[in-house]
């Protein structure tokens, strides 16, 4: 005789937690034992830079982003304001670059290290997968919510690979999940607000594959509210070097030549078992405060930052991509905080201040005056200002409103006046962008609108 069953169910004869394999939460209990042990590594003088080197140890180079990378595990101090407000204490970081950089490779062993950690591709990627989405449940027929990577990785790290390939309405829906650390639904009659208190690691390509120099307002698609929510962007290229290749090429063939020998702990360098548990202990038990010297060593910096901006804008006459606002300043706070939680200090001191600003400045700062992030709004040299500038009036002067000319011919009759091919192109498309010039016959023919 058969038997129906109208609910399937489940029964458990034992549950055990497996803290080993990437994504797995490290909630297990610490014993005195492991307490002493974390305490005695927390006074040594060297545990930043021995953090710092057991991050993916086998990739070479990249020290700074592996210490931002450090600092992203351990975050900064959460804090809830008298007015009820939140300032989040979590550590956003994008890598925009070149292929081949080992940028996908960092965001796996994040999510691997992580006491909670959600690796995801920005292709295959939507709106409702990051942050939450609403489903009707085929037994009951009524509708119930389920999170998304954002809301899973509460605690912990989002790894976002390929973040450029994401639509633009996509990355949109991720703005409050990355500042206000929460998510807002309302579909299907179902009004509710999820925590999504969780760093994101993204990573992205150039817009033409590599990063092209000469091509710096080009390279990538960004929007100036996603940049702002990141609180350090490194460029990643892959320099030509030859003494660099060297010691790459070696690296590499060790790396392949030694992979079927047994493991064996490198000196100096720490487990991941022990690095992921040392996370969750100092992410529970410490919640570093500024003390007033650091504090009155940050304020005395930012207004320095703040006036070395508006000097360089009012020179080149451009604002800055990426605007030091006190959202920057946040960002600093964040890292000095980090900074301190991984020595397990209860407040934070000078030293962690000049750590965090040097590291911003080689990441975000160093990215925005140098002009590697014009992707933007555009940061070029005086000269090159001037230059297109004057290919523009020249362009507006011999193609009057409502002609139509060969694109491939305004560019040779500038090539012959010795102007660069890319300054032209750059001109095309800074007029086509704001609606003056329009493309047409498969961008062979321009067209003067205004």
């Amino acid at each position: 005789m058969a038997v129906g069953i109208r609910n399937p169910y489940l029964r458990v004869l034992g549950i055990k937690v497996d803290t080993e394999l990437s994504g797995r939460t490290a909630s297990t209990i610490i014993t005195a034992e492991e307490e002493e042990e974390f305490r005695r590594f927390a006074s040594n003088d060297d545990v930043y830079n021995k953090i710092a080197r057991s991050i993916a140890p086998s990739i070479y180079g990249s020290e700074d982003i592996k210490k931002v990378i450090a600092c992203l595990l351990f975050g900064g101090s959460r804090k809830k304001l008298p007015d009820g407000l939140t300032r989040r204490g979590d550590i956003n970081v994008l890598l925009l670059g070149d292929p081949g950089t080992a940028k996908s490779q960092l965001l796996k062993f994040v999510e691997r290290v992580s006491p909670i950690g959600v690796y995801t591709s920005g292709k295959g990627s939507s709106a409702a997968g990051l942050t939450a989405s609403v489903i009707r449940d085929a037994a009951s027929r009524t509708f119930i919510m389920e999170g998304g990577a954002m809301v899973l990785a509460d605690g912990g790290v989002v790894c976002i690979d390929e973040f450029d390939k994401m639509r633009e309405d996509d990355r949109v829906a991720i703005h409050e999940a990355m500042e206000q650390q929460t998510i807002s639904i309302a579909k299907a009659g179902i009004t509710t607000t999820l925590n999504s208190r969780c760093s994101v690691f993204a990573a992205a390509n150039s817009v033409f594959g590599r990063w092209d120099d000469t091509k710096g307002e080009e390279n990538i698609d960004f929007m100036p509210t996603i940049l702002s929510r990141f609180d350090s962007i490194f460029i990643v290229k892959d320099e030509h070097s030859i003494q660099r290749d060297i010691t790459l090429a070696k690296h590499v063939v060790s790396l392949h030549s030694n992979a079927l020998r047994e493991d064996k702990e490198v000196e100096g360098e720490l487990s991941l078992n022990f690095l992921k548990k040392y996370i969750a202990f100092c992410k529970s038990r410490c919640g570093p405060r500024l003390s007033p010297e650091a504090g009155e060593k940050l304020k005395n910096q930012y207004i320095l930052m703040r006036s070395g901006a508006r000097q360089q804008e009012q020179h080149t006459s451009k604002s800055s991509s990426i605007p030091i606002t006190v959202r920057q300043l946040e960002a600093i706070i964040r890292i000095s905080e980090s900074l301190a939680k991984m020595q397990l200090k209860p407040f934070v001191s000078e030293s962690h201040v000049d750590e965090a600003l040097r590291l911003f400045q080689v990441s975000t700062l160093d990215a925005a005056r140098t002009g590697t992030l014009s992707g933007v709004e555009g940061f070029t040299t005086e000269e090159d200002q001037e230059m297109l500038n004057r290919i523009e009036k020249q362009l507006k002067r011999r193609f009057p409103i409502g002609t139509q000319v060969s694109e491939f011919a305004i560019v040779q009759d500038f090539v012959k006046q010795r102007y660069p091919e890319h300054a032209i192109h750059k001109v095309i498309y800074l007029m086509v962008r704001r609606g003056e010039l329009q493309q047409r016959f498969q961008r062979k023919a321009l067209i003067r609108v205004q």
